[in-house]
């Protein structure tokens, strides 16, 4: 119920996911939904509690853009810079090291720095061309630099990039997950109607051999068993 209602009603996701830790806190994907609640409800505070508390009981480093976050939302941009940079980036999945990324910039950003916030979002993901399900909010996070760096145009580059990667994971879905899709520029002018990673040919039903046993001759009566 915390995953169905996180988008369209955050409080009551969180009630949940409290509720689900009075009855299972031992388990690591009950306080990761907690910490996700939390923090989506602006308590920060308790986002952090819970995200620790989940990386003890998993061992696992892949929300720690989200503490990095949460430390930069109680006020410790310093101290989110420190839980950034103690972590392997190569032991992490390929969109836990992108969404850290953007974490670390943003904390750049609060400290007034907006150069070493943009150096924090160069990093192999960062590819204008293709789409992944990291992609809108890396580009997103890079107009955003650029931005306030007063490079405008770029910014708007940028931008327009986010919004295409966007609209393209969206529809490709249900392609397979972490599959690179080019994002050509003749798509940027033309509506494209097909679902991206298929053509119109797959989705066609395929022609079906006639039944020969399914009709017979006009006027004529079907054999009983004994003349068969």
């Amino acid at each position: 119920m915390a995953a169905r209602l996180i988008d369209e009603n955050p409080a009551l996701a969180h009630e949940h996911a409290q509720a689900a830790v009075r009855r299972a806190g031992r388990v690591a994907l009950v306080r990761e939904s907690a910490a996700i609640t939390a923090y989506a409800i602006g308590d920060y505070a308790l986002a952090l509690r819970e995200l620790r508390t989940y990386r003890r009981i998993s061992g696992r480093d892949d929300q720690i853009a989200l503490i990095v976050d949460s430390e930069r939302g109680v006020g410790r941009p310093e101290r989110a810079l420190e839980e950034g940079r103690a972590v392997d980036r190569s032991t992490l999945p390929t969109a836990a090291r992108a969404q850290l990324a953007i974490a670390l910039s943003g904390a750049r950003l609060d400290l007034g720095d907006p150069e070493r916030a943009l150096v924090e979002l160069d990093i192999p993901e960062l590819d204008p061309d293709r789409a992944f399900e990291w992609s809108a909010d890396l580009f997103a996070a890079r107009a955003s630099v650029l931005e306030e760096l007063g490079r405008i145009e770029e910014a708007e580059e940028w931008t327009r990039r986010a919004e295409i990667a966007a609209d393209v994971w969206e529809r490709a879905l249900g392609v397979g997950e972490d599959e690179e899709i080019m994002v050509e520029e003749e798509f940027l002018d033309e509506p494209v109607d097909e679902p991206v990673g298929g053509s119109a040919e797959a989705h066609e039903p395929a022609d079906v051999p006639e039944d020969e046993s399914a009709e017979e001759p006009a006027g004529e009566a079907p054999e009983s068993d004994e003349e068969r």
